[in-house]
């Protein structure tokens, strides 16, 4: 499988750890009750299809959402996090 880097191109995925979907990306508020931070830690969807997951660039030390496809495994595409995070 190839994953394309934004700063390096494209490269194959053992560069990379992966964290899971980006879920991460929307956390509850600080002051959010404790019923929204049950959901976020434990409420967790497992589709099979298409699905955003934060990977980790080793060799860049870069946050990435990829696009891929957990059936197939192609992946569709890949952004930095921080701009997925807007």
């Amino acid at each position: 499988m190839r994953v394309t880097c934004p700063f390096c191109g494209e490269r194959d995925r053992r560069e990379f750890t992966v964290q899971g979907d980006d879920t991460s990306l929307r956390r509850p508020d600080r002051d959010a009750g404790p019923e929204a931070w049950h959901d976020y830690v434990h409420l967790r969807d497992n589709p099979a299809g298409r699905l955003r997951e934060m990977w980790y660039h080793d060799p860049c030390q870069t946050w990435l959402v990829v696009e891929r496809d957990t059936v197939t495994h192609a992946v569709h595409g890949s952004t930095l996090a921080r701009e997925a995070a807007r």
